[in-house]
């Protein structure tokens, strides 16, 4: 990827290596956290190099009438004017320029603009503009007209204000294994960034599943794994404790005709409380947690990794999957996991191009 900003924009830390430099950094660092795990032999999986993010944000510089996009430079907090940025897929590459030359000639989407959001799907592109001011009807007969004039979705946010224009989603499709799923994915939820890379992710852990019986899956979100996933086992029960991840998660369900999932939005303390017997939960009244022969978990924690007493209740099941975005918090569960449980698989997903970060799945299997 070429970058005129390389060297002063801070969203790129490893602009001075090429991708097979990159690619090699990351191995090395990983065989040396690793070292007491034998794990040589992990797969790596890469990345294009540019316009691979679907996901991006930037800030809007103002300078009298004149507005920028603007990323944090890499010295420091100060902000960097920029043009354009090679990481972003191509729809939304395309699309910036002209989003901000049509703001910049509109005073009601101008004004006190703060930062600009995009997020893409194959075919479609949803834009959040968000203001450090009130924003009401006159910005929504404008932000109509953005829509028609670019074929986007537009959503206006500001202090405990959300102006949807038509709406909030899109509809992206990912290519896992034989077959195409769709997701609706929510402005504002957490979905991962790296389209390809994630079907990547999603096909390695559905081709390593072994002996499945019904899964367990915690922090499932919109169901990005769950729904590949039930092509594998029996059954799945899959937690998570935002209600709107839930909501789109069952839609996903309908959109891909998929019936052997049951979600429930229950955090992983309430849920090893109610199969200890120690609670009863309304949640739970229609769901049977008996009748579930749970042969795996699978558990894609925040970057802060698994706390303790979750990391003790994933401990009971025979086979863990882990999905991680931090391999020090990684690390730090393994060696704790370790003594009852070995890796059987080990995967690199280099979801972030030019940055030190990198996401992995590990199978660990009761020893």
């Amino acid at each position: 990827m070429e970058c005129r900003y390389f060297g002063e924009c801070g969203s790129c830390r490893l602009y001075d290596l090429n991708y097979v430099e990159q690619v090699e950094l990351k191995k090395r660092r990983v065989k040396e956290q690793f070292v007491d795990y034998d794990v040589d032999n992990f797969e790596f999986f890469t990345s294009d190099d540019e316009h691979y993010r679907n996901r991006a944000e930037f800030r809007v510089w103002h300078e009298g009438d004149e507005i920028y996009y603007g990323m944090h430079r890499l010295s420091g907090k100060e902000i960097l004017k920029i043009e354009s940025c090679p990481k972003v897929d191509a729809q939304i590459y395309a699309l910036m320029p002209e989003l901000k030359e049509y703001i910049r000639q509109n005073s009601e989407l101008r004004n006190r603009l703060y930062s600009v959001e995009f997020l893409s799907s194959k075919g479609s592109v949803l834009v959040t503009l968000i203001y450090h001011r009130p924003i009401g009807k006159e910005w929504e007969a404008e932000a109509k007209k953005l829509e028609e004039k670019l074929d986007i979705y537009v959503i206006g946010r500001s202090r405990k204000i959300k102006k949807t224009i038509t709406q909030d989603y899109v509809i992206d499709s990912l290519h896992v294994e034989d077959r195409e799923y769709r997701y609706k994915i929510m402005e504002g939820s957490f979905s991962q960034p790296n389209r390809a890379v994630n079907e990547k992710m999603l096909s390695w852990v559905c081709l390593h599943i072994q002996n499945p019986q019904d899964l367990l899956e915690l922090y499932c979100g919109h169901g990005n794994f769950t729904i590949p996933l039930s092509k594998k086992f029996h059954r799945i029960l899959a937690t998570e404790i935002s209600k709107s991840s839930i909501k789109s998660a069952n839609y996903n369900c309908e959109l891909n005709g998929v019936k052997n999932i049951e979600f429930l939005r229950m955090s992983v303390e309430e849920l090893t409380s109610a199969m200890k017997k120690e609670r009863e939960f309304n949640r739970l009244k229609e769901i049977d947690l008996d009748s579930f022969d749970f042969s795996h978990v699978l558990t894609d924690p925040p970057r802060a990794g698994i706390d303790a007493k979750s990391l003790e209740f994933i401990s009971q099941f025979e086979n863990i999957i882990y999905i991680s975005c931090n391999l020090e918090t990684l690390k730090r569960d393994i060696d704790i996991l370790s003594s009852d449980f070995k890796i059987v698989d080990f995967a690199l997903f280099d979801q972030f191009v030019h940055t030190n970060h990198i996401e992995s799945g590990v199978i660990l299997k009761r020893r």
